[in-house]
């Protein structure tokens, strides 16, 4: 959102975060965990990404990622056995 040819009209805007409860909802009933704790682990991944961080550029980024995911997911999630995936 911040590059283009709308990038000058909302410069503090970094994009969306868009989650399908559909999906999420399938996917916290495949991993055992609730539909809250699949949201925030979608959450934290969306906004990570919207700030930079991505997973997919190489073995450093994706454990620099996983890294902030877990301290953010802690913060979230009263279950300490939740991980991120």
């Amino acid at each position: 959102m911040q590059e283009g040819q709308f990038a000058d009209i909302t410069p503090g805007l970094l994009g969306d975060v868009v989650i399908s409860c559909e999906t999420a909802q399938n996917e916290a009933d495949d991993a055992d965990i609730t539909l809250l704790e699949r949201m925030s682990q979608l959450l934290i991944h969306g906004i990570l990404h919207l700030m930079g961080f991505d997973h997919e550029t190489g073995p450093s980024d994706s454990r620099k990622m996983e890294k902030k995911s877990l301290e953010l997911l802690r913060k979230l999630e009263p279950n300490k056995d939740l991980n991120i995936f």
